[in-house]
């Protein structure tokens, strides 16, 4: 259980992960990485690879993401940066932009990824 907030990281039922939405905070630091948008959006993307492979998984058990942006004007760089964790096929995904989101950040991505065999 997460003492500072009220929600699991990750959690698994049956066959399906589900990843709590992940900001570019870095974990080792517990600062935010804001020194550029595709930074940001690596960090948010390593974090999402650290909850995948704490269960064993990686990007490519993922089937289906939902991305929140601050702004739809960062759309093109999140996609450069996004595809870089895929090497056979893409998640389903849902983009949508929001108002704001935890920490100041300007991206926040959720995951939920499948197990391929009983594990």
């Amino acid at each position: 259980m997460n003492s500072k907030y009220p929600l699991s990281a990750s959690l698994r039922v049956d066959q399906l992960l589900y990843i709590s939405g992940q900001v570019g905070k870095n974990p080792a630091t517990g600062t935010m990485v804001n020194e550029s948008f595709d930074a940001e959006v690596k960090q948010v993307m390593e974090n999402l690879q650290s909850q995948l492979h704490a269960h064993g998984l990686t990007c490519e058990d993922l089937v289906s993401t939902i991305i929140y942006l601050k702004d739809m004007k960062d759309y093109t760089a999140l996609n450069e940066r996004y595809a870089t964790y895929f090497a056979e096929r893409f998640p389903t995904r849902t983009c949508i932009a929001v108002a704001d989101l935890p920490s100041n950040a300007t991206v926040e991505i959720s995951g939920i990824a499948h197990f391929k065999s009983q594990q």
